[in-house]
């Protein structure tokens, strides 16, 4: 049988073969798009991990600041001997390991446990001679020794009158 009636057989099998590359072509993009997914999953995440990690540091740290500068303007606690100029014994590692004190016993929220610390130091206001000035440092960690916070407290008594100036230390001193 030769002839007309057996063309629709051999279009027909020609086109069989089309649909397997074709299923093929559909799963690649499923597994791609899959994969993309999967890696922004897991980004989002890791910086959903960090900051907890920051704002636990951050907490623990300004806990510590606001304890100290409570204590320090109650009497309860003095700070260390200070110069002329902002004090720099903060970013000592020797100094502030040696003179810091932590004004809670842990720190539950730290995975290390490491309890946050604060550093006062006195501070000489060359332009206010009566005035008690103070640079309260702290540090508090996240949950783990590398994630730290730093945060300062410029505390000024004059006259029965507190001035409270807060910053943030933007990179570890050491």
């Amino acid at each position: 049988m030769r002839g007309p009636a057996c063309r629709p057989q051999f279009r027909r099998a020609r086109n069989q073969g089309i649909a397997l590359p074709v299923v093929l072509l559909i799963a690649a993009m499923m597994l791609t798009t899959s994969a993309a997914w999967l890696e922004q999953t897991v980004a989002a995440a890791r910086n959903a991990t960090a900051i907890y990690d920051h704002l636990l540091a951050m907490h623990a740290a300004d806990s510590a600041l606001t304890s100290c500068a409570r204590n320090l303007i109650n009497g309860s606690v003095s700070g260390l001997p200070g110069a002329s100029g902002e004090p720099v014994g903060w970013k000592s590692q020797a100094t502030f390991e040696s003179s810091a004190i932590a004004p809670f016993a842990s720190w539950p929220m730290s995975l290390s446990f490491r309890a946050p610390q604060c550093l006062i130091e006195k501070w000489r206001l060359t332009n206010r001679a009566n005035a008690q000035a103070y640079l309260v440092t702290a540090r508090g960690y996240g949950r783990s020794t590398d994630s730290q916070t730093w945060l300062q407290l410029q505390l000024v008594i004059d006259s029965g009158a507190i001035e409270k100036h807060w910053r943030r230390v933007a990179a570890r001193p050491f």
